[in-house]
């Protein structure tokens, strides 16, 4: 990794599994750090099975694990726990998503590590957090989703509950995690110490509700799902052509204005149920028939050329086939195509942090299960003959 990447010269351990912690791994080693993955030898991270498999490898796994490094290490064996206390006792991170007490249950208490290792700063990415009620319960992202009023305001206004369609507590969280650990090395800096992170899946989804807390917190009314609209202002949501929806903006006084003159709809603009973007939410059962009454008469390509035209908000609504070949993200170099030992060329997700001194650097797709096994202990000052004796004995493993 050069060494102007933001992050180079910090080592991290990453142990978890699927999204969470991966994910906050794959953000500090976009920026630089030497990420190392801790993987049980039987199998690995549990991600490495979810389809699409293509020649006994994740597509899934070697995007969401590009820029590691993978150690296998049986950490239910004594010799084990003994090199990753070696690894701690010289890393500057460690990134965990397991339940709350696994690592203690194996004899790698995070509190002895950090005692090991004043400078460590240890992030625990769980569902619920390190302490409270719900602490020892598992959590997966469709359940923090549901429990966190997420689902009760996704959807059509009294329809089936839905879920984000992505998996947004696990994102949420690997990225309040990545947040919380350059914070924690910026005060190591400053003082000279490490500290222990804890943040949550369930506190990471709860605190996305901004506008919905406003709402409860002054008035007490609980918000509910709405479809596209937003809860506050309108027109801002998804409307009917001929051939498909589109969605708009027409919130403030000059985009609407502007709206209604594209349209020809000057007669709503001097209506007082429409009179500003608030009247014209609560009136929304008014106003969007009366809008696409006029747009249901051509296609959304006519409309979207004339609204954009007019400076009026509006986009199409894109399924990842049209996102994935966007003529804009390509023309910024979003979509990257990263090196792997054994498929070839993997293309993926780029980075949207782009610092114009000290770019993040992204080059290789996820590692091979302890592809950097021999080479991470040699680093750690384990003698070849003891790298063999270990691989004969089963607690690390190599390709």
């Amino acid at each position: 990794m050069p060494h102007d990447a933001p992050l180079a010269g910090i080592r991290v351990l990453e142990v978890g599994n699927y999204m969470a912690g991966p994910f906050c791994g794959m953000q500090l080693a976009d920026l630089g750090a030497d990420v190392v993955k801790v993987e049980d030898p039987r199998g690995g991270d549990l991600s490495r099975r979810l389809e699409p498999i293509v020649d006994g490898e994740s597509g899934n796994f070697v995007r969401i694990n590009r820029g590691k490094r993978s150690i296998a290490l049986d950490l239910k064996r004594q010799p084990a726990k003994a090199l990753f206390r070696r690894l701690a006792a010289n890393a500057d991170v460690i990134v965990e998503n397991l339940r709350p007490g696994t690592m203690r249950d194996l004899g790698l208490d995070p509190r002895e590590l950090l005692d090991a290792n004043p400078r460590l700063v240890y992030a625990a990415v769980t569902g619920w957090g390190l302490d409270g009620p719900y602490a020892d319960r598992p959590a997966l992202d469709i359940i923090v989703q549901a429990m966190s009023g997420l689902m009760s305001v996704t959807g059509e206004e009294g329809g089936a509950p839905v879920k984000v369609g992505v998996s947004i507590s696990d994102l949420a969280a690997g990225l309040y995690a990545t947040i919380a650990v350059q914070a924690a090395l910026m005060v190591r800096a400053r003082d000279g110490r490490g500290q222990l992170v804890d943040v949550s899946m369930f506190e990471s989804s709860v605190s996305l509700a901004v506008w919905e807390s406003g709402i409860y917190f002054t008035t007490g009314e609980v918000p509910r799902a709405a479809g596209s609209a937003h809860k506050l202002v309108g027109p801002y949501q998804a409307v009917r052509a001929s051939d498909r929806h589109f969605v708009l903006g027409a919130t403030t006084p000059p985009t609407w204005a502007a709206f209604c003159a594209a349209l020809d709809l000057g007669r709503l603009e001097r209506d007082a149920r429409f009179a500003d973007g608030t009247l014209r939410r609560h009136n929304a059962d008014a106003l969007i028939p009366l809008i696409e009454e006029v747009t249901r008469a051509r296609p959304a390509s006519h409309w979207l050329s004339v609204l954009r035209a007019a400076g009026v908000p509006c986009g199409e609504i894109s399924d990842y086939a049209a996102v994935f070949e966007d003529a804009h993200l390509r023309s910024r170099g979003f979509f990257v195509d990263l090196a792997h030992p054994t498929l070839g060329t993997v293309r993926a997700l780029g980075t949207p942090l782009r610092l114009t001194s000290s770019p993040p650097r992204i080059e290789r797709a996820g590692p091979l299960l302890g592809e950097h096994t021999r080479e991470v202990l040699a680093g750690a000052g384990c003698a070849p003959g003891d790298i063999d004796a270990l691989l004969a004995e089963g607690t690390v493993a190599a390709p």
